[in-house]
């Protein structure tokens, strides 16, 4: 008995000390958390403008809903009319780290000429335009523009055939950018469907001046116009007029037909987030600038969407259709 208890004893020291000279078990990794994709959009306009602002905002929230708000989040700063409080906002926003910086408005331009050198590990995007710097020596900043001037085609040719009097107004703001794209195309799809109907253009001077639109677009209506379109933020004014005289609009940039679902015929949409994906996956990979992105009916970046209270002649949608098609198949040239 004594020495089968001295055997225990002995086989329990040998456990004890070999479990004693095994190397501890290593913790647990514990996976790195995702890191979140953050970016700051600076705008001219309000986030709820129905046009330029909104389009972009919109496109944001696009990207969100897809990435999931734990791998992505945006910071916005709108009603930016004034260029030097943009460039503080903006030059705000890279001292914080943000992944990518938008400078909504081609009005930033020459902000981004002198704040985007200062922050070469930040990713910055302007639009509308197709200048990146590259020509400065800046590498970090992206452009993106919207062909706007074949949703301006488009509905040129739906205004064209709907038109009686034979007389268009246009209300735009500043002869430049994706404004003068799409007044161009506008007029060109009017002229390709019905060369006969005169096309005025007011050009306000002006992004943002409700009152200035309203005006324009009552000297329009004054002049026989019996269809109007225009561009920019301020065309809320312009719609206003448009709705008391019961004279049809057409849109651009966002879906305007809230403003007056009774005489908005179409608008066309911009969809940012076709290029904010590929901005996004070239910034994770490395690249942070030097590329030119643009929107066209061809992507859908660029839709067409109808009021669903207007009634649309068949024959009209038909060929509303057929300029889609052709545009995008570059059968069609949206510009002469």
């Amino acid at each position: 008995m004594r020495k089968t208890t001295h055997l225990i004893l002995w086989l329990l020291i040998a456990v004890l000390t070999l479990t004693a000279c095994q190397p501890a078990a290593a913790p647990e990794a514990t996976p790195e958390p995702v890191k979140q994709f953050r970016v700051a959009v600076v705008m001219p306009s309000q986030i709820n403008d129905l046009a330029f602002s909104q389009s972009m905002y919109d496109a944001l929230n696009v990207i969100k809903s897809e990435m999931g708000a734990e791998n992505f989040d945006f910071v916005y700063s709108e009603n930016m009319f004034v260029v030097d409080e943009a460039a503080a906002a903006i030059r705000d926003y890279a001292s914080q780290g943000y992944n990518l910086v938008i400078a909504h408005g081609s009005q930033y331009g020459s902000s981004l000429v002198e704040i985007a050198p200062d922050f070469p590990n930040t990713s910055f995007a302007w639009g509308t335009t197709v200048d990146t710097f590259t020509d400065k020596g800046i590498t970090n900043v992206f452009a993106y523009e919207a062909r706007s001037e074949q949703g301006g085609y488009v509905n040129g040719v739906i205004a064209a055939m709907m038109t009686q009097s034979n007389v268009i107004g246009v209300v735009g703001p500043i002869e430049t950018g994706d404004a003068k794209l799409y007044v161009d195309g506008f007029k060109a799809g009017v002229a390709a469907t019905k060369p006969e109907v005169v096309v005025n253009v007011n050009w306000i001077g002006s992004f943002s001046d409700v009152a200035l639109a309203s005006e324009a677009a009552q000297t329009h209506i004054n002049a026989g116009a019996d269809m109007l379109t225009g561009t920019a933020q301020m065309v809320v004014g312009a719609v206003g007029v448009a709705k008391e005289k019961g004279v049809l609009w057409f849109g651009t940039q966002s879906n305007q037909t809230s403003l007056a679902p009774e005489i908005v015929v179409a608008s066309q949409v911009y969809k940012w987030d076709v290029v904010l994906r590929q901005i996004i996956d070239l910034v994770k990979a490395g690249t942070l600038g030097g590329t030119a992105f643009q929107i066209d009916l061809a992507n859908k970046g660029e839709v067409i969407e109808y009021n669903p209270a207007f009634t649309l002649p068949a024959e009209v949608g038909q060929a509303a259709g057929a300029a889609i098609e052709g545009i995008s198949n570059g059968s069609i040239k949206a510009l002469p």
